[in-house]
């Protein structure tokens, strides 16, 4: 009997089996998080000939499914496209557990549909979950043009690599609900040197890596100190902060963004009254700071009194705006920032267009609370990496951590691995992040 010979599938015979092993090799190695979610969906679209692949990563109660990683539609949809367990296909697919594919995703009852990424070219649809210890991480989402349906073995492929991308998927689990959940014990408010994930919306793109830092005010009770000049500093801040400001009303304009609420800081700052009143009142021996306050408190009370929500607003817009008069009058050391930091807060101003970005910042991120056109019009504005809707971010983050903010994707990490930190600053040096 003639002995078997066995047959060695070598490399560069079968074209789908060599993607195949190369994304196997790709997916058993560990690998910054922002790696796995540039180079996965273009791998997986490769092999299942797809003109569209997503990933999606389950996160903060463990029912919202949000694209971290995709090819084939436009680099914005990053973070933004967000679905609930259950909703759509590909929620379809997470909440069973079991692939879904369908050859017209458009009249399927579940399809929900994305006006924004144009997917109606693509209505092909497959959609496989990525399956952990606890269940569902996230899904992978394949999507071709019409005529061109996935077969069975397609997607039984596809749910197999799935497969092996769930370690490094469960790496953006949000840590205050899955984790937690599964009994890790919880890390201390603030510092400490244990890597953190926390999800965001991106605003601006970029990925970059400096100390958190939190956004300052002037202080309560500022110093009360009184100087020759302090008329010409204070009357030298208003022209300084007007031309600022007319400033960055051309470079919204320039860029086209709607920033129309900085006309009402041009009206405020050439307001004849408010300038006349508070610098008659460093005349009488005030100083900058406890004029302008004294101005301020005078107008928050009146809109109080009147119980007016554009009065109301108003008087924010003024205050926020005395502040920065404040700062460019009698620098006040206890509000400055250290330079090139990832700044962190809650809400985002026009003090901060007009004082903080002094301070260069590397990136910005914005808790859940400070989320708005304002904000996403500021950030435009400043024109550095930038996330909002960071839940928990004051929990987890303190001034001096080290943060590395993935505005592709939109994602901050905290307390980077090395490996995360060098692929950041190898990406910044080529100028531009990679990106699907």
């Amino acid at each position: 009997m003639s002995p078997v010979r066995a047959r060695i599938h070598v490399k560069g015979v079968e074209r789908r089996l060599d993607a195949v092993m190369d994304f196997v090799t790709f997916a058993a190695k560990p690998r910054p998080l922002a790696s796995l979610l540039d180079e996965a969906p273009r791998k997986l679209a490769e092999i299942v000939r797809a003109d569209v692949c997503s990933l999606y990563v389950v996160e903060g109660d463990g029912e919202t499914l949000v694209m971290r990683g995709n090819v084939g539609f436009p680099e914005r949809a990053l973070g933004q496209v967000r679905l609930t367990v259950g909703e759509g296909i590909t929620g379809t697919a997470v909440e069973m557990l079991r692939p879904v594919s369908v050859d017209e995703a458009g009249a399927h009852d579940s399809y929900r549909h994305f006006p924004e990424l144009g997917e109606e070219r693509f209505p092909v649809f497959a959609a496989v979950p990525i399956i952990g210890r606890r269940g569902a991480l996230g899904a992978v989402v394949a999507q071709r043009r019409a005529g061109e349906p996935f077969e069975a073995r397609d997607v039984a492929l596809l749910a197999a690599l799935a497969a092996t991308i769930s370690a490094g998927v469960r790496n953006a689990e949000l840590i205050d609900s899955i984790r937690e959940r599964a009994g890790a014990p919880a890390r201390k408010t603030g510092g400490g040197t244990r890597r953190v994930l926390l999800p965001g919306r991106p605003v601006s793109p970029g990925r970059v890596v400096g100390a958190i830092a939190a956004l300052k005010r002037p202080p309560a009770r500022p110093k009360q100190t009184r100087r020759e000049d302090d008329r010409a500093r204070l009357k030298s801040a208003f022209e300084s902060t007007d031309k600022a400001l007319r400033a960055i009303e051309r470079r919204a304009t320039a860029l086209g963004v709607d920033a129309s609420f900085l006309g009402t800081y041009v009206q405020i700052v050439n307001d004849a009254r408010l300038r006349g009143e508070t610098l008659k009142l460093v005349e009488d021996g005030m100083g900058v700071a406890e004029a302008i306050g004294k101005i301020v408190r005078r107008v928050a009370k009146a809109a109080v009194a009147e119980n007016s929500p554009f009065l109301e607003e108003r008087a924010r817009d003024i205050e926020d705006l005395c502040d920065a008069l404040v700062m460019i009058a009698s620098s006040d050391p206890r509000a400055e920032l250290p330079t090139r930091a990832v700044l962190v807060a809650d809400q985002l101003t026009v003090f901060d267009v007009l004082v903080s970005a002094r301070s260069k910042p590397v990136g910005i991120v914005i808790s859940e609370r400070g989320i708005g056109p304002r904000t996403d019009a500021l950030l435009a504005l400043l024109g550095v990496p930038a996330i909002v809707g960071v839940d928990g971010l004051f929990k987890w983050a303190s001034d001096g951590d080290l943060a590395l903010l993935d505005a592709d994707h939109g994602l901050l990490v905290l307390n980077p691995s090395r490996s995360e930190v060098a692929a950041a600053r190898e990406a910044r040096k080529r100028g531009r992040a990679p990106g699907p």
